[in-house]
């Protein structure tokens, strides 16, 4: 599905790369509930360092290799999608931070429609 040029939001889930669901990373699965939710699409990232609720440091450097690295996933969709998505997240259990935020869209397209205005999905 593609998002058309104009106003949507961004959902953004921090959390720890230890925390699981089902024996599942948990990222691995908001997005695969992303996706059969219809969603634009979604990304994850891993950071190399940082702390949440419980303030305790996790980092990547050399000398103190953690194995909870702060993860983030990023969710770009219209108001109306992110709206019917949010549940999706209530029975995952994990210690994180859920933020919501307006973006604006300037353009979703592919290689295939490099040629055609941002709007037009042909």
């Amino acid at each position: 599905m593609t998002i058309p040029p104009g106003p949507a939001e961004r959902l953004t889930i921090y959390f720890g790369e230890s925390d699981r669901h089902h024996h599942q990373a948990l990222f691995t699965e908001i997005v695969h509930r992303a996706l059969a939710a219809g969603l634009a699409g979604a990304s994850v990232w891993q950071g190399f360092e940082g702390y949440g609720l419980h303030h305790q440091v996790h980092t990547a450097r050399i000398l103190s290799l953690s194995e909870d690295l702060p993860i983030v996933v990023e969710l770009i969709d219209t108001t109306d999608n992110i709206d019917a998505f949010l549940p999706q997240l209530d029975d995952l259990a994990f210690d994180g931070l859920i933020v919501r935020e307006p973006v604006t869209v300037v353009a979703h397209r592919s290689r295939d429609s490099a040629g055609s205005s941002a709007g037009d999905p042909s």
